[in-house]
Parts: C-alpha cells; sequence; structure tokens
C-alpha cells in the first residue's frame, strides 16, 4: 500500500459545499425551506429541487425517493492540486472512487465531481469549480454567511466515533477544534468537533459514553447554516412556529463557538439548525479543551413527549445489533481513542 504521510496538507482547502437529501416530501420540504427557513427554491423537474443560500447554483439537492435522509454531502476542493491529492489518498488506502456524470454534475452546479464512500452510508461527494446562477436570489432572508467557511456543518452520532474522526481526518486532514460532554436524559454522551477551515466545524460527531449505541434514526442528527442577521435569525424562527413545522430546541447559545441558535424538525425528521454569529478558528492560538453542556443558555426541548423517548430508546437497543459502516479502509490510525 502507498504512503500518503508525506504530503502535504489539504487543510483549509475543503469547504463543505452541497447537502444531497432523498425525500419524497417535495411539497412539504418546499414550505418548509422557502417559507420558513427563507431559502431560495429552483424547481428543476417532478424527482429533483433545487435550493440556493448564495449565488451557488446548488447548496440542497433533494431527489425524489424513500430514504428521508441525506445521502450525499459535497465539498468543494479549492484547486486541482489539493483535489488530486484527496484523490490519490483515497486511492492508495483502496477504497474505489467513482467519478459522477455530467447530469450529476449539472445537477449540484459543479465540474470535475468524484464520490467515494464515507462514514453511516453517507457518500462523500469531491469536487472543483461551482457554477454561478444567472438569476438573483428570492428569499425571504436578507443572507447566509458560506465563503470560505462553506455552507455550514453536518451532525453526525455514530457508535464509533474515532473511527469517524480518523475517516475525516485520513481524507481531508481534519483538526479536532474541542469536545463537549453532555447529559440528557439520563444519557451521557460525548461531542467531537472537526474543522477543515475557518468554521468552527463542519462536522460534529455524537456518541453515548459507554454502550456503544445510536438512537438517531437518520444518518445525521442536524444540518447547520448561518444566519447572516439576527434578524434573519429571529424572523426565520417565528416563521417556522407558524407555518406549523416542529421545533426540536427551542433558541440558545452554544458553549464551545458560541453561535446563536435553533433547531426546527425537517419533513424527512433530521433536525435543522440556524445559526448566527459564531467564532471563527485562530489557528495560531487554538486549543482543543472540553466543555460542560452544549449551551449557555437555551436551548429547551420542544414538544418532546415520553413516547418520544421510548422511541430513542428502542432505536438505541436496537442499534446494538446493527453494524455501523465507518470505511475501515479511511478510518486511520494513530488517532487515540477519547
Amino acid at each position: 500500500m502507498t504512503t500518503t504521510a508525506a504530503l502535504p496538507s489539504v487543510f483549509g482547502a475543503v469547504h463543505l459545499g452541497y447537502i444531497v437529501i432523498e425525500t419524497n416530501r417535495f411539497t412539504d420540504w418546499h414550505r418548509f425551506g422557502t417559507d420558513a427557513i427563507g431559502m431560495h427554491h429552483d424547481a428543476l423537474d417532478s424527482g429533483v429541487t433545487r435550493f440556493r443560500l448564495d449565488d451557488q447554483e446548488c447548496r440542497f439537492l433533494l431527489r425524489r425517493g424513500p430514504a428521508e435522509d441525506v445521502v450525499a454531502t459535497g465539498w468543494h476542493i479549492d484547486d486541482h492540486a489539493a483535489f488530486e491529492q484527496i484523490e490519490a489518498r483515497i486511492r492508495a488506502h483502496g477504497v474505489p472512487l467513482v467519478p459522477g456524470s455530467a447530469e450529476d454534475a449539472a445537477l449540484r452546479g459543479v465540474e470535475r465531481l468524484l464520490r467515494f464512500p464515507g462514514p453511516k452510508g453517507i457518500t462523500q461527494e469531491i469536487y472543483t469549480t461551482p457554477r454561478t446562477a444567472p438569476d438573483p436570489l428570492r428569499m425571504r432572508a436578507s443572507g447566509f454567511v458560506t465563503g470560505e467557511a462553506g455552507l455550514g456543518h453536518i451532525a453526525l452520532t455514530s457508535s464509533k466515533p474515532t473511527r469517524v474522526r480518523g475517516y475525516f481526518n485520513t481524507v481531508f486532514d481534519a483538526r479536532l477544534t474541542d469536545y463537549i460532554d453532555e447529559t440528557i436524559s439520563g444519557v451521557k454522551l460525548k461531542i467531537r468537533f472537526l474543522r477543515v477551515n475557518e468554521r468552527h466545524h463542519s462536522i460534529a460527531v455524537a456518541a453515548t459514553r459507554g454502550l456503544p449505541l445510536d438512537p438517531i434514526r437518520t444518518r445525521v442528527q442536524h444540518l447547520n447554516i448561518q444566519a447572516a442577521t439576527l434578524d434573519d435569525l429571529a424572523q426565520s424562527y417565528q416563521r417556522v412556529g407558524e407555518l406549523g413545522f416542529d421545533m426540536a430546541l427551542s433558541v440558545g447559545q452554544h458553549t464551545n463557538d458560541k453561535e446563536l441558535s435553533y433547531y426546527a424538525r425537517t419533513p424527512s425528521g433530521f433536525e435543522w439548525e440556524v445559526g448566527w454569529n459564531p467564532l471563527t478558528i485562530d489557528e495560531t492560538t487554538w486549543r482543543p479543551t472540553t466543555h460542560q453542556g452544549i449551551s449557555i443558555w437555551g436551548h429547551t426541548p420542544v414538544g418532546q413527549t415520553i413516547v418520544d423517548k421510548l422511541d430513542q430508546f428502542r432505536r438505541g437497543a436496537r442499534s446494538l445489533t446493527r453494524r455501523e459502516d465507518t470505511v475501515p479502509a479511511l478510518s486511520g490510525t494513530g488517532i487515540p481513542d477519547d
């Protein structure tokens, strides 16, 4: 097996670019994305629809299907040299890559698309040169923060968090930002936050302490996007409630990245965090630490019943007998258990 240890780091050249969601609930997603969250919507045909946050053609691609979940994440790579470096290290570990078709690339609004297996069955896609849309944005929000920090972040639950962390370290040279220890309904959690650029984290990985449980039905626990203004955050929070969508957590402020945010429940069941004003990382001074609890204030659960808690317990128990795919060839060595 070829070693890639001597290759330079791609950290900083990687940005979360788009998310692919499979759903049959297009009407509900249209209302949720445009009327509640405030994004720009483009309906391409009966089986594909997209949301925009900025001048890029696609930030969320929804395709028709039964998963009701995230099925792929797209990562924008700054240049061809970094793209080829990531491609080489994946091939060196014996993991297959599949070129995206011209149609796949067009739907995502990108060029030079490659896909390969990712943790929890979420396909990872890398691309260069996102296309910009000629039409102006039509959306209820004044804007969203993307740019060098990327789209936002994706949060997973895992029974093998060290392997998930190792995967993103191997592929993207992800760095550990910090940890949060939290207890929810008597269950102790440890959450790892990983960054690939100046954004505090592009990936969060939550795991239960003790038994390797995974109580979440979907592959992702939540997605995050960053509102441009506090007014955008407050107004979308109000619209979510007025339009009858479920709120998972009320407005609050996180302990680690200091982001003000709320969590709504999407039509597919996973959560959607809208945040504002998280801190950015200064690589010259940052050191990983552990925070106690996810919130300084707020983030109060909304509408959770004892039935919901029992359902989570049953899912967690069933996960003990279910194999979690971590793509072992890319899960890395040299990262200590934590």
